[in-house]
């Protein structure tokens, strides 16, 4: 059949005159479509992987047998399919030697993000054994492809020298492929490497403007190490104000570093009114999340009622 279409036959075989069934591609298609509902069912709650009714289950099995036509056709986006939906147990059962399995098929021919799947397998040891190195070579051959992701481990990889030597530079080529491209994940690996001067001259305007490129997007931890500039001054005007509005950006989405920040500033009045009771509900937001400064904090603050009643108890 992939030879008749490859000379435009399309519908009915030349032969029999029989209709011929749908190729790899449609068949991916219309088993991608069943099972995204699905899918957006249990995202909005109104559904569950581990308990799906008959008619849910039954639309998901449809919709693997689909993938499953369509990858022994040797379709790498249904392999790539499989291996994604094996590695996470989402209407299967989990099973990262699977899922393995699938990307690796689907890397084979050249799937960029198969090869990055395949990289992130080996180097967290699942379902093969874990080989940095083996990392590497998967992530160097999606990278190759112009993936971002892929280039943004790489240069994790240079920067800890896992798999290879440990290079800063090289590091900093890589973050800098991926950050052209706009991952955010990147942008702030690179905006910290020109704050510490790691592999690159030491420039805190260069860090603030990778920072914010990562910031505007959404990043916590680069809105965070943007409020710490804007505290300390470096690389832009200094601005209590500003590094306020950064840390609250990071704090609602749960930084605890941020969070413990944020009730630094209102506990001081620095940018804000000052606010012993604003200064306990983030010192317990970050102090929940396991973060010391903030749980000492928040113990000095029962010690001497500050925000709260005050109780040598809750102190200690």
């Amino acid at each position: 059949m992939s030879e008749l279409r490859k000379y435009g036959v399309q519908q009915v075989c030349p032969l029999c005159r029989i209709p011929l069934p749908p190729g790899p591609e449609k068949v991916c298609e219309e088993a991608t479509r069943r099972y995204m509902v699905i899918d957006r069912l249990v995202e909005t709650g109104r559904a569950s992987w581990s308990a799906l009714t008959d008619w849910a289950q039954r639309e998901v099995d449809a919709a693997i047998a689909g993938w499953h036509a369509a990858a022994n056709q040797g379709l790498a986006r249904a392999q790539f399919i499989l291996g994604a939906i094996n590695q996470k147990g989402c209407g299967v059962a989990q099973s990262d030697d699977e899922a393995v399995r699938w990307y690796r098929k689907a890397a084979d021919q050249g799937d960029a993000g198969a090869q990055y799947n395949l990289g992130e397998m080996f180097k967290e040891g699942r379902g093969v054994a874990q080989s940095d190195e083996k990392a590497v070579k998967w992530y160097r051959t999606a990278a190759d492809q112009g993936l971002a992701q892929a280039q943004c481990k790489l240069g994790f990889m240079f920067r800890q020298g896992r798999g290879v030597a440990q290079s800063d530079e090289k590091a900093v080529q890589w973050y800098r492929k991926a950050a052209d491209q706009g991952l955010a994940q990147a942008q702030y690996n690179l905006g910290y490497m020109f704050r510490q001067g790691c592999g690159v001259a030491q420039s805190d305007v260069e860090a603030v403007i990778w920072y914010r490129k990562a910031g505007d997007q959404g990043d916590p931890d680069s809105q965070c190490s943007l409020g710490l500039m804007f505290e300390d001054g470096r690389g832009v005007a200094q601005s209590d104000e500003k590094a306020v509005q950064w840390y609250r950006k990071a704090a609602d989405q749960g930084l605890a570093r941020a969070q413990y920040n944020l009730g630094v500033m209102f506990r001081q009045g620095l940018g804000v009114a000052q606010s012993d009771e604003e200064a306990v509900k983030w010192y317990r937001k970050a102090a929940d999340q396991g973060l010391a400064g903030a749980q000492y904090n928040l113990g000095v603050m029962f010690r001497q009622g500050l925000g709260v009643a005050q109780s040598d108890e809750k102190a200690v």
